[in-house]
Order: structure tokens, then C-alpha cells, then sequence
């Protein structure tokens, strides 16, 4: 490992450089990310105040906490992905409707997946993809929408053959479908299972009640594949971004991310890149339903074949990007939604770190905790074996004050709520 192992960031000297640095809540206030800031810590032996660990996260928008999961919970979820997989991704020819003029596969109007019934029709091979296709892809698919209460398989872009919407020859022998995955999601901790139960796990409510949440919500989950090039794979880089332009909250921002690693991450198989600090810079666009496509329906549409409701333009893509920083390159951040110029090749990643950006490698277990507003990115995995995470989202609750935005993507039907993890 090039990094260290224990729980917090690589950091400056703290006792002389830190902004939350605070004795007894007596002096300056305290600028916690999830709560704002506290003029004033209370003293009470059972009042709120942040641990060693909260302090890191707070300053730097990370912290790392090696053997987080045990070895049999990552096992147990590496083989219940597995079958999953084999058992309930079926997919078939798309139809000649679903490609696009420039020969790439569009996932529009994916049906089936399996929210909780297995599965047990043919589905449309849906792509997932994060670069500058990426309203084209998810903004214009009913499997992306459906999928925030369900699990739902995204395919690699590059393993799909353009010309037929199939996967690729190499991809559909016994097994080969999961190396073709590159996520699966987003409702896996509303399953009984290994993913549940690690989801609603006292540790974890007790790392978010750590970090200062007082009603932390669990909107979604995904198991992220990361394919190796070097065995077949078609792992390519996850473009800079925040989670929060797409998990967004009011009146300010409260995701955060959890992420697990169920193999080792390294800098070849495509470790997480974070900008420490970068969480303080505010969000610089959104992810959002698009008014123009839904009018004036409510934020979950039951039937979008209804040409009428709303008085939407179904033409439109159902998801877009809006800018938040009306400066074209995002308050100076001129590589989001993409990478920094330089950040290839590996291992030198010149662009990477003149960019600020630091390689988080860790073995499997290990938990990555970053703000949602915190710049991020990963690299191909130009490994010889995939690099399987499997992460949380959370946000503050409405007992906190905290409101899901009604335009963000991720819209349970009516009368499903999202798992409210303590009370």
C-alpha cells in the first residue's frame, strides 16, 4: 500500500493547521458537514461532539476505516451478487427502435429487471455509463428510474455489441455475464439478505450518528463491478464528480457516501481519487428530472406512456444536468465530469496530482467515507481481476430539518418510504 492504513487522511501538521481545532466548545465554533456550524460544542457528557475520526472527515471530506466489514460479510455479498446475476439478469436483443443513429446502444425503454420477483423474463441490455453520454443514456431510460426501489443491471458500454444490442460472444458464456456488469442497483439494502443486513447494521448507524446525523435515511445502494481490461473486462474510469449532484438535499447538503471495498483497491485495478478539502467548494451542478419531459406530474411518473400527463414533452430526455455555477468551468474545476488533462497514464497520474487528487488504496473491508459534495474519480482498472465495491448513500432526515429534493432522479412510488435507520 502507498497510503497509510490507519483511519484518517494524509494530513498536514493538525495541531497547528486545523480549522475545527476545539478544546472544551468554549472558543471559536465548530464547522461540522453535516450539521453547519456550532457556535458552541456542549460540554454535556451526553451531547454530540465529534471524535478524532468525525474531526477528519469534517476538515478533509474523507476518512478511511480499515476492516470495517468482516471477511465473511464481504464474502457473503461477493456470492449473493453472483447469484443474483446468473439467476435474474437475463439479457436479450434490444429492439431495432433502441439504437441510436451514432451506433451506440441506448437504454430507452428497458422493462423488466427485478424488483422483487425475480426476474424471470428477458431485459434489454442497459448500459450504465458516466461520461459526457451520460444524459443520453441514464436521462432517457424507465429501467434507470425504476430501479431507485428495485435492483436493476447496468451493463458495461463496451460490452455490448453496437451492431446487434447483445452482449458481446465473450460475455455470454457460463459466468461471462458478470464480468460484462458494471453496476447493479439501486434498492439492494431493501432485500433480505447479506446486503440488508450489513445496510441497517448498528455499525454503520453508529458511524453516521459519529459523523453528527440525528435522522440518517438510506435512499440507495449499488454494487459496482469494475471490470479488468487485462481478463476481458470493460472497466473504464468513473468520471470527476459529487455525489450530491445527484443525491441532493435542502435546505443544505447532507449525502454521504459509503463505500466498501470487496477487493483490494489499488492504483492499477482503479483505486478512489479524492481532492481533500474540495467537499467546502459547494456543489456545482445537478442531476434532475427535467421539467420539460414531466411537466407538471408529480416527481414519481406510474406511467410515462401517457402522453398527456402533465403537460410534458416525453421527447425530452427525463433526467438533466443543471449547472449551479454559472461559470463554464465550474468555479475552476475545468475537469468535472471528466478528468483532470494528464491524469493518464498509470502509475504517474501527473494530472491527478497537480490537480490536488490522492489515491485511496485499501484492502477488502476496508470503508471510504466521503461528503457529497467531495470531488472524486476513479481510473480504468487495467488489473488482471475486477474491483468490486459495494456502496451506501444516506442523507439527513426530516427530523433534522433535511428535505429530499422532489426533483432529484431517485423517486420511491408512492407509499414506499426510505429506510429511516434509527427510530
Amino acid at each position: 500500500m502507498d497510503e497509510s492504513t490507519d483511519s484518517f487522511p494524509p494530513s498536514r501538521d493538525r495541531e497547528n493547521d486545523n480549522d475545527n481545532d476545539d478544546d472544551d466548545g468554549g472558543g471559536r465554533t465548530y464547522r461540522s458537514w453535516v450539521r453547519g456550524d456550532i457556535p458552541h460544542l456542549s460540554p454535556h457528557p451526553r451531547s454530540w461532539r465529534p471524535t478524532d475520526r468525525c474531526r477528519a472527515f469534517d476538515e478533509f471530506g474523507y476518512v478511511r476505516i480499515p476492516k470495517f466489514a468482516s471477511t465473511s460479510e464481504v464474502m457473503s455479498m461477493r456470492i449473493e451478487m453472483e447469484r443474483m446475476v446468473e439467476d435474474e439478469w437475463r439479457p436479450s436483443l434490444l429492439s431495432s427502435s433502441s439504437m441510436e443513429g451514432d451506433g451506440e446502444v441506448d437504454d430507452d425503454g428497458m422493462g423488466g429487471g427485478t424488483g422483487g420477483d425475480g426476474g424471470g423474463r428477458g431485459v434489454g441490455v442497459t448500459v450504465f455509463r458516466t461520461d459526457s453520454g451520460q444524459v443520453n443514456a441514464q436521462g432517457r431510460s424507465d429501467y434507470f428510474l425504476d430501479s431507485a426501489s428495485a435492483v436493476h443491471y447496468f451493463a458495461e458500454v463496451d460490452a455490448v455489441d453496437p451492431n446487434t444490442g447483445y452482449l458481446r460472444d465473450e460475455y455470454v458464456i457460463p459466468g461471462g455475464k458478470l464480468r460484462a456488469l458494471n453496476k447493479a442497483g439501486h434498492g439492494l439494502h431493501l432485500r433480505r439478505g447479506p446486503f440488508q443486513e450489513y445496510s441497517t447494521s448498528s455499525k454503520v448507524v453508529s458511524l453516521l450518528i459519529e459523523l453528527g446525523y440525528v435522522d440518517p435515511i438510506l435512499p440507495q445502494s449499488m454494487y459496482i463491478f469494475k471490470q479488468a481490461t487485462k481478463a476481458g473486462g470493460r472497466g473504464g474510469e468513473v468520471t470527476s464528480h459529487q455525489d450530491s449532484t445527484f443525491l441532493y438535499t435542502e435546505p443544505r447538503q447532507t449525502c454521504v457516501g459509503l463505500w466498501l471495498a470487496l477487493d483490494d483497491a489499488t492504483i492499477e485495478n482503479g483505486c478512489l481519487w479524492v481532492r481533500p478539502g474540495s467537499h467546502t467548494e459547494g456543489l456545482r451542478r445537478r442531476f434532475v428530472r427535467n421539467p420539460r419531459h414531466f411537466g407538471n406530474s408529480p416527481s414519481y411518473v406510474g406511467d410515462d406512456n401517457d402522453d398527456d400527463a402533465g403537460g410534458g414533452d416525453r421527447s425530452e430526455p427525463q433526467i438533466v444536468f443543471r449547472n449551479l455555477i454559472d461559470d463554464d468551468e465550474y468555479g475552476g474545476v475545468t475537469w468535472e465530469g471528466g478528468l483532470p488533462e494528464n491524469s493518464l497514464p498509470m502509475p504517474e497520474c501527473t494530472g491527478l496530482h497537480d490537480a490536488g487528487f490522492v489515491p485511496l488504496t485499501c484492502e477488502a473491508g476496508d470503508l471510504l467515507v466521503f461528503a457529497g459534495t467531495l470531488d472524486h474519480l476513479s481510473l480504468p482498472n487495467y488489473s488482471t481481476g475486477a474491483r468490486h465495491t459495494f456502496q451506501l448513500h444516506c442523507v439527513e432526515g426530516e427530523r433534522a430539518g433535511i428535505t429530499w429534493s422532489r426533483e432529484n432522479w431517485l423517486q420511491y412510488p408512492p407509499g414506499v418510504s426510505f429506510v429511516r435507520l434509527v427510530g
